[in-house]
């Protein structure tokens, strides 16, 4: 008799183990080491409103730079200021893909394009920038924008095919003043800045 309920006791204590083992995988899920997911109750829909929540909160922050905000933005503007005028300089469409809206890119490839096939020369030396300043933040439904004061130092040179130069001073420093509009898509979670439009004062 006590044999009979020895054997009751390990089949019912089997049972519950059995159903505790059961319960567990159903809450946490059974890992495969191929799955990409790794709870079985993940809502991709509701993650990707997580994540445009957060973008909207890093772009409603934007409209109002503090000190280091500002400064940081700046910084990366000045970089790619020098980086743009220099790859345009050298005719660099590859370096300057990067850095331009599409629309920028293509008016860009047109000049260098025309140059070459005029055979002019653009020489550049890029001495410094003597300041810059966020003028302008702009937002519409889809993009965010900050057109940028540049006022830098340069020489600059063309030359003709039989490198005599037609336009600049190989001795010369020149200052120039240019206003640069930066955009950046609301929706992208890209976080650079490309050129959109260049006003040259």
């Amino acid at each position: 008799m006590s044999n009979s309920f020895g054997y009751l006791d390990i089949i019912l204590l089997a049972m519950i183990a059995g159903f505790i083992i059961l319960r567990l995988r159903n809450i946490l899920g059974r890992k495969t080491g191929h799955q990409d997911k790794v709870y079985s109750s993940f809502d991709e829909k509701k993650f990707e409103k997580f994540k445009e929540s957060i973008q909207e909160k890093q772009n409603k922050n934007i409209t109002e730079f503090d000190a280091a905000q500002k400064k940081q933005f700046l910084k990366g503007a000045e970089i790619a200021y020098e980086t743009i005028i220099t790859a345009f300089s050298k005719g660099d469409k590859k370096g300057l893909k990067s850095l331009l809206t599409k629309n920028m890119a293509d008016n860009f490839n047109s000049a260098i394009q025309d140059r070459d096939e005029k055979k002019i020369q653009s020489e550049l030396t890029f001495i410094g920038i003597k300041s810059s300043n966020l003028e302008k933040f702009e937002k519409t439904a889809e993009a965010l924008f900050c057109t940028v004061k540049f006022v830098s130092e340069i020489i600059s040179v063309k030359k003709d095919k039989d490198h005599k130069i037609i336009e600049g001073n190989p001795d010369k420093i020149k200052t120039v003043i240019d206003h640069w509009k930066f955009t950046k898509k609301i929706s992208s979670p890209n976080p650079n800045w490309y050129l959109a439009e260049i006003k040259n004062t």
